[in-house]
């Protein structure tokens, strides 16, 4: 439960030893940068930014289309699951990688629900993303009411809009999104085939 003072404190305790590992590989890398530590979606989320300048040394540790943030973030959580001892959604930002992505992936998931509209489109099919970028246009679908699913196999796994039908109308689970495994845990399920599974919690 995203209120649950419990839960809460393990967030932040999750945060913390994050921002610890993190701030002991920017003094190895001899790269400066700010830590910020929050809880967001029911998951503690670490970014590390810096000057406009300093971005720039920064983005050594984003690497292409953010190969080298995803495996940073793999030993981060790693990091915080040996001190814990449980799994962690943790997410880690970097020179502000994933929120520039996500507010551009946001914008293209708008504007495919405005081509539908205007077109009296009944589907719309992106392009393959990973399991990040998908869930954020599951997102924009579920606050646009429409439905929402992935299909395909990594690492061509995309999503697919579909205007919602009279059952989904009827239903309470009008939209649909990520199988909660590839959501919560942000690994490819396998399937070769679409998941309908219950939403997740909103990013």
């Amino acid at each position: 439960m995203p209120n649950d003072p419990d839960r809460l404190t393990q967030l932040d305790a999750e945060g913390d030893i994050a921002a610890d590992y993190l701030e002991e590989l920017l003094d190895i890398a001899d790269l400066d940068g700010d830590i910020d530590i929050a809880v967001e979606h029911g998951r503690a989320s670490v970014s590390v930014v810096s000057e406009e300048d300093g971005d720039r040394y920064l983005k050594r540790l984003v690497g292409r289309d953010g190969e080298v943030l995803d495996a940073l973030q793999e030993l981060t959580r790693l990091a915080v699951q040996t001190k814990t001892g449980e799994r962690t959604r943790l997410m880690v930002d970097i020179a502000n990688h994933r929120a520039n992505l996500k507010a551009e992936l946001q914008e293209e998931g708008r504007d495919a629900i405005r081509e539908m509209r205007a077109d009296n489109l009944e589907t719309i099919q992106f392009e393959p993303m990973n399991p990040f970028e998908r869930k954020v246009l599951h997102d924009v679908a579920a606050d646009e009411g429409l439905h929402s699913e992935s299909a395909g196999t990594d690492p061509n796994r995309y999503v697919i809009y579909s205007m919602p039908t009279t059952e989904d109308a009827d239903s309470d689970e009008s939209v649909t999104e990520e199988s909660a495994a590839e959501v919560e845990n942000d690994i490819p399920t396998g399937n070769d085939v679409t998941d309908k599974d219950a939403p997740e919690e909103q990013n």
